[in-house]
């Protein structure tokens, strides 16, 4: 398994579409996270140059939203198996929460035009990164050698992660 290319990596969690089962090195994880971002990025582009950018929410174009819809469930799932490989329960997803509804706060102050829910969202916003930073140490960790509570090591028995 250790043999897989940078593009089978990222092809994995598409195969594995909303498997939240098993676990996930830090290679599938991060080679679909950069192919996502690239897709975004090129979308994007292509977006603003056919004038279709900000169309969705003032943010989102018609193809980045179908792309992000498309990817949510995949990426949510290989999370929870890159927690999964650390020893960790897909809970921890959950501290994206703070995150989440700071944004969604932000945007509803934005759209009535008031700063009146700026400051709770900004407080919240500052727990959601936090909350943030600590799940981007968790995906960076290594794995735990051998099988753990969530299945077999992703790279075969006895293997070593040459990640």
């Amino acid at each position: 398994m250790n043999q897989l290319s940078p593009i089978d990596w990222a092809k994995r969690p598409i195969e594995k579409y909303a498997d939240f089962t098993g676990r996930a090195p830090r290679a599938e994880y991060w080679w679909f996270l950069l192919a996502v971002v690239i897709v975004f990025i090129v979308l994007n582009i292509i977006e603003s140059i056919i004038g279709l950018n900000r169309m969705i929410f003032g943010v989102y174009g018609p193809l980045t939203m179908l792309l992000w819809l498309g990817t949510l469930v995949p990426s949510i799932a290989v999370g929870v198996r890159r927690l999964h490989d650390t020893s960790r329960s897909g809970w921890w997803l959950l501290l994206l929460v703070p995150y989440v509804v700071s944004a969604i706060m932000m945007v509803r102050s934005m759209a009535a035009g008031s700063a009146v829910g700026f400051g709770s969202a900004g407080v919240l916003g500052l727990i959601g990164l936090a909350c943030c930073i600590v799940l981007l140490v968790f995906y960076c960790l290594p794995g735990t050698p051998g099988d753990n509570l969530y299945g077999p090591n992703p790279y075969g028995a006895g293997a070593v992660a040459a990640e």
